[in-house]
């Protein structure tokens, strides 16, 4: 760099001064590309390298890539395929030995008390609680006698924590803490204590322990739950706990006893109901009650006759009995069946004349009260009435009930769908699935699959693979080998009638098994199988 050189006055340097300069210029180096990565050689250029480098003793002495020869420096006459070198190691019993020896308390003892007589002039060494031999002639001096208490010794290790512990902590351990009064005075003021109230200004404040402060605020006759399902004033189940526990208890006792005391609903009904008026007042009530040996007060009666009457018509009838003091599903509804019922309805219309049984009938319940018990049964029983506390007085209901509503929910079926589906059964299942692809194509297990696995899965069947497509040399194997006896014409009508089951024609494990399971099932039902009664 150009520098301005400060001479004196007249300096006659001043005059080179200016086009001086200072310093060595730098010559330029390989970059580091160049020095990691040099330029390729050409194959004489490097003979002539090679050449170069035999010159030195450590390239004629050993050669690049090749073993270094020492045989030179060995003794002659060594056989050096068999000549070892060293002293052979023998074999000890190991560092664990040595560190924890087999030996006893006792023989561990015995050893380090050999030579201790020699240790203590020579290494001053001596035993805990050992003293000094002073050569004391005191008549009364032991001088093997030791200070102190013996260590406890135990080789399970049950005595290390006695060991790690002096005796004077022990003690302490045992005694009672010694506190100032003034201290624990203070600490009961300034720090909480446990099972106690923190009261910093307990000494100051002159009032009572019962004391409360602030303005006692009446509760509201209704809770949060009358208000979120709007309840009417009049019912409210804030506080009312145990009523409605004292009547669910009532009302379980006349159960039990309609179940054990009557074969159908009618007989509990007419129990209840003597003078055949077709509903029930609170006297036939307290008089059933008595019967049963139920002592209920009048109260009482009056609140289950109101929990009963869903119409509030002031009476329990056969339906609102059959629902509220009966198990209703497991008895006999007493009734003949809806279609007959209805043909005494329609009678009733026609003729101003009809038998008393049908007019007792039709008196305790309508065609319209009645419902088969299932969808594949015959028989009847009485519907159910609705006695929903928590149904809101304007019967709205929120766009998400409706759609996750299963029963009378919102069709979502021309909606448009968003997003990706969990299971791609839109995809066509790959023949050879990778182990990167993670999508599920219909063919895994589902959670219920997961937790409760086929037995079949032990030994490495899957639910897909009895509902595969078979030849019949398969399925005749498959059958056969797990037992199953058919003689040939019986496998052909076997066969036949499991692919006419299949619009292809396809048979597979789950339709053959099927088709036996019909027979035999067939069998049974006609007593020709060994297992009929």
């Amino acid at each position: 760099q150009m520098r301005v050189f400060y001479g004196r006055a007249n300096d006659p340097h001043q005059q080179w001064a200016e086009n001086m300069t200072h310093g060595i210029n730098t010559q330029p180096s390989d970059s580091s590309g160049a020095i990691v990565n040099p330029a390729y050689k050409t194959l004489f250029q490097q003979r002539l390298v090679d050449r170069k480098e035999r010159i030195y003793s450590s390239h004629l002495r050993a050669p690049l890539g090749t073993s270094h020869d020492q045989s030179t420096g060995l003794p002659r006459g060594l056989n050096r395929d068999t000549f070892t070198f060293g002293v052979p190691t023998e074999l000890d019993i190991g560092a664990g030995g040595l560190i924890n020896p087999n030996k006893t308390y006792a023989d561990v003892e015995m050893e380090s008390a050999v030579g201790h007589e020699l240790y203590r002039k020579s290494h001053t060494d001596f035993d805990v609680g050992e003293r000094h031999n002073r050569n004391y002639t005191a008549p009364p001096y032991d001088g093997n006698s030791k200070f102190g208490i013996p260590t406890p010794h135990d080789n399970n290790g049950l005595m290390v924590k006695t060991t790690m512990k002096w005796q004077h902590e022990t003690q302490q351990e045992k005694a009672s803490k010694i506190v100032s009064k003034r201290v624990d005075d203070f600490r009961e003021r300034s720090q909480p204590q446990l099972g106690q109230v923190h009261d910093p200004i307990k000494d100051t404040l002159k009032v009572g322990p019962d004391h409360a402060f602030g303005i006692l605020v009446k509760p509201d006759e209704y809770g949060a739950g009358d208000l979120m399902h709007q309840r009417a004033p009049g019912e409210y189940l804030r506080g009312k706990d145990r009523q409605r526990g004292v009547l669910a208890a009532i009302r379980q006792h006349l159960k039990k006893a309609n179940y054990h005391n009557f074969d159908d609903l009618v007989q509990a009904f007419q129990f209840y109901d003597k003078e055949n008026k077709g509903r029930i007042d609170i006297h036939d009530l307290r008089e059933a009650c008595l019967q049963y040996h139920l002592p209920v007060e009048p109260e009482l009666l009056e609140q289950l006759l109101y929990y009963c009457d869903s119409n509030r018509d002031g009476f329990i009838d056969y339906l609102e009995f059959a629902n509220f003091l009966n198990w209703k599903d497991k008895m006999k509804s007493g009734l003949p069946e809806k279609t007959e019922l209805e043909k005494m309805a329609e009678s009733r219309k026609s003729s101003a004349r009809s038998s008393s049984r049908a007019e007792t009938t039709l008196d305790l319940a309508d065609p319209s009260d009645l419902q088969p018990k299932s969808p594949q049964s015959a028989e009847s029983t009485p519907r159910i009435l609705q006695k929903q506390i928590d149904r809101a007085i304007g019967d709205h209901r929120t766009q998400s009930s409706m759609i996750n509503a299963v029963v009378g929910g919102v069709s979502t079926q021309g909606y448009r769908t968003y997003g990706v589906p969990t299971i791609r059964t839109d995809l066509r299942a790959p023949r050879i699935k990778r182990v990167c692809d993670t999508k599920n194509y219909g063919d895994e297990s589902d959670a219920y699959g997961l937790v409760n696995p086929s037995i079949f899965s032990r030994r490495g069947v899957q639910e897909k693979d009895f509902l595969l497509p078979r030849t019949k040399e398969e399925i005749r194997d498959i059958f056969t080998s797990i037992g199953v006896q058919m003689t040939g014409e019986n496998f052909e009508e076997l066969y036949n009638t499991a692919a006419a089951q299949h619009p292809k024609g396809h048979v597979s494990v789950e339709s053959f098994r099927g088709v036996l399971d019909e027979i035999q099932a067939q069998k049974i039902a006609t007593k020709e199988h060994p297992l009929a009664v």
